[in-house]
């Protein structure tokens, strides 16, 4: 699993990849919390583009890295979600605490 992630200004979008289970979350994770902590962006945005499985331990990390971004001040918006994940975001609750889109973004505007 990689973390793909790129800066631009103080916008941090995080590209995940693959899947998120409970063997790769903790990896996910570490790696996007030193990008968050290096960084301290105003905006993170999370592109599940190319995510075709999530289990709980996904919406764990997901909603633990929502609190850090807000813990510095930040904004958090999920992106690119397609029809079975955000079936799982709204039946876990966590469409109604983050900001879902289901198009890309511009870079730089939110």
């Amino acid at each position: 699993m990689d973390v793909n992630y790129s800066k631009e200004g103080r916008l941090l979008t995080l590209r995940l990849t693959e899947e998120i289970d409970q063997h790769t979350a903790d990896k996910i994770r570490m790696q996007i919390d030193n990008e968050i902590t290096r960084y301290s962006p105003k905006n993170v945005v999370f592109d599940f583009k190319d995510i075709s499985f999530m289990d709980s331990s996904g919406i764990g990390m997901v909603l633990g890295r929502y609190k850090l971004t807000k813990m510095i001040g930040g904004n958090f918006e999920i992106i690119n979600v397609g029809n079975r994940l955000k079936r799982i975001f709204d039946m876990s609750g966590v469409s109604r605490i983050i900001d879902i889109k289901e198009e890309e973004i511009n870079e730089g505007v939110i």
